[in-house]
């Protein structure tokens, strides 16, 4: 990767004492392990609309009246935050197009990605619906950003979507500051179609027809923003063991006539094993990449798919 991702964060989740009680919330997969590859940029928008450290914990509250969602202090102190923090919100987020991803501290009622509490006006009731409002107003400006929350990036299924979908969009927006160009947008799509595979054969078929279509755009510039919304919605979705099962058996059909007969039963029933939660994804791919440059494809060469991020990250090993 010949330079970093750019990757907003909640600054907290980096070790800066900015939290109301005054601590961090310090996410040693982002400081230690993805650091190499991405460059951060932190942000805490409580104290960006100028609260100090330690503070009063802020919550979401919903006016009875109006329905609406306000940001206030949790102790009961007067004052409705929402006007300062929506406006940070839409000044900062403005400035973040470029960014290929976001990673935010769950459960803040400032950068919470879901399932954040919103109280009722007398504090007694709450219901785990809300959405922080920085973390709102991101996804609202920029629908195919890949967000994600600290304790989510535990799970290492969530964890691998979001790297490979960082990946991806750093690659195309490399592409779009280089100036746009038909046949590099389309050779892009053709790197990644067995990864789309994958992730939804349904919407990778619909994706096709769109790309299909891209000479009938005389303004490049919009396809691009329809392809890069279309593309990061269907690697939103998970990849799965059975989808994975169907693009392992598809590109071996391209050794069947290269190899002998061991050698494609050692390749078959790895791919069964896979499949049977036995073996771990990488084993199959290791094994076809060793036969790919046993025997050189052009086509197989080129396919993200093999490895859709830094090999370093080691996101393949335990599933």
């Amino acid at each position: 990767m010949s330079e970093k991702i750019p990757v907003g964060i909640s600054a907290c989740l980096l070790g800066e004492a900015v939290r109301f009680d005054g601590g961090h919330k310090r996410l040693a997969f982002a400081v230690e392990e993805l650091a190499p590859w991405v460059r951060f940029e932190p942000l805490c928008p409580e104290m960006a609309i100028g609260l100090p450290t330690p503070r009063p914990a802020l919550r979401l509250v919903r006016s009875a009246a109006e329905g609406n969602i306000a940001l206030r202090f949790s102790n009961g102190q007067p004052g409705d935050l929402s006007a300062a923090m929506n406006s940070l919100s839409r000044q900062a987020v403005s400035h973040m197009a470029h960014l290929c991803g976001y990673v935010v501290c769950a459960k803040s009622p400032s950068c919470g990605m879901e399932r954040v509490r919103v109280y009722d006006e007398q504090g007694s009731n709450n219901r785990k619906v809300g959405t922080g409002l920085f973390t709102a107003q991101l996804m609202q400006q920029f629908p195919w950003l890949p967000v994600e929350e600290d304790g989510r990036l535990h799970d290492p299924a969530i964890r691998e979507n979001f790297i490979e979908r960082i990946c991806a969009l750093h690659e195309l927006n490399q592409l779009r500051r280089a100036g746009l160009k038909r046949h590099e947008l389309l050779a892009f799509h053709s790197r990644y179609k067995l990864l789309l595979l994958a992730h939804s054969q349904p919407l990778y078929r619909e994706l096709g027809r769109f790309v299909a279509a891209i000479h009938q755009w005389q303004d490049p510039g919009a396809w691009f923003n329809e392809y890069r919304l279309r593309l990061m919605q269907l690697l939103a979705h998970q990849a799965t063991r059975r989808n994975h099962t169907n693009v392992l058996m598809h590109i071996q059909g391209y050794f069947r006539k290269r190899l002998n007969t061991r050698q494609r039963q050692e390749l078959a029933t790895l791919i069964l094993r896979y499949r049977e939660g036995t073996q771990p994804l990488l084993a199959p791919i290791a094994l076809l990449k060793h036969y790919l440059s046993e025997y050189p494809d052009p086509y197989l060469a080129q396919q993200r798919y093999f490895e859709p991020y830094p090999e370093a990250l080691r996101l393949r090993y335990g599933y």
